[in-house]
């Protein structure tokens, strides 16, 4: 019980951090372009995680993780940045917070497909009906609708769903820093380059919030919210703890509000919890 108790704990202190990650992404491809801030983020990221792994000198990874790394590296160190830096260029980041409705469902999804377990029929009517509801809103047009942006977004909540379910069974033999740490280190010879060859032209006239955006998606997103979050995954459970992803649109939905001004309407609010309660009750019968 105190496991599962300090999983969920951890698993919610990421949810939290993680719930700034949009809004932040929102404000920084203002002043960069989506692949730099892709790149960048996790570069600066990489350097922090190495230099965690070389002061604590942790072990290198056994040959058999490798793939699983790749697959976390591809996930939510390449994958969801771009993907939803991209998405940002077309839709706000209040509008983008109501696919991360579905994240709940993905990890679950991932988990079943990586653990071979065997969920209830009604699991599946409540995924169906969830994606349903998310894919109505998108055709309905509420909060300035973009086919292309709704459909990165999407393709992100996919990508981030096999990264999360990957990383949070990973953490149970590495550890949750470890396998984020590892994962960004092994992307940092492509990310690198990427970063060098998408370089601003010019530095002078990026404005301090891009600039904040990119600190906290590098810092934060990027690598201490996943401390956590696969800290939680490991303790708590995949299926479980990934639950707490629940309360990261109504989180974010408050940030995009207040700190971007964006506007939230009450048909916004609607979907998302709609969706929330979808996810719960695929969940329950997981």
């Amino acid at each position: 019980m105190a496991r599962a108790t300090e999983g969920w704990g951890s698993g919610l202190l990421g949810v939290v951090i993680f719930s700034g990650s949009l809004p932040a992404t929102r404000v920084a491809v203002e002043g960069f372009s989506p692949l730099f801030l892709t790149s960048a983020r996790a570069v600066i990221a990489a350097v922090l995680g190495a230099g965690l792994l070389a002061l604590l000198a942790q072990a290198r990874p056994a040959r058999r993780d490798l793939g699983s790394l790749a697959v976390v590296s591809l996930g939510v160190v390449v994958g969801f940045p771009l993907l939803t830096a991209l998405a940002l260029q077309h839709i706000p980041s209040a509008r983008s917070i109501v696919f991360i409705g579905l994240l709940p469902l993905a990890t679950a999804l991932f988990g079943v497909l990586r653990g071979g377990e065997r969920p209830k029929p009604a699991f599946w009517l409540f995924s169906i009906l969830g994606s349903l509801l998310v894919a109505g809103f998108a055709l309905a047009g509420g909060g300035e609708a973009s086919l292309l942006g709704d459909g990165l977004m999407l393709a992100a909540v996919v990508v981030c769903g096999l990264g999360y379910a990957e990383g949070g069974a990973l953490s149970r033999r590495l550890g949750g820093w470890q396998v984020i740490s590892w994962a960004l280190v092994l992307s940092l010879p492509a990310m690198a380059a990427l970063a060098l060859a998408t370089w601003p032209g010019s530095l002078a006239g990026i404005g301090r919030p891009a600039w904040l955006g990119l600190a906290y998606v590098s810092v934060f997103s990027m690598l201490v919210g996943f401390v956590f979050w696969y800290r939680g995954l490991a303790l708590g459970g995949i299926a479980t703890v990934g639950q707490l992803q629940l309360l990261q649109p109504f989180f974010g939905l408050a940030l995009a509000g207040i700190l971007l001004g964006e506007a939230v309407s009450p048909a916004m609010v609607g979907v998302t919890a709609l969706v929330v309660l979808c996810v719960a009750g695929a969940r329950r019968f997981a």
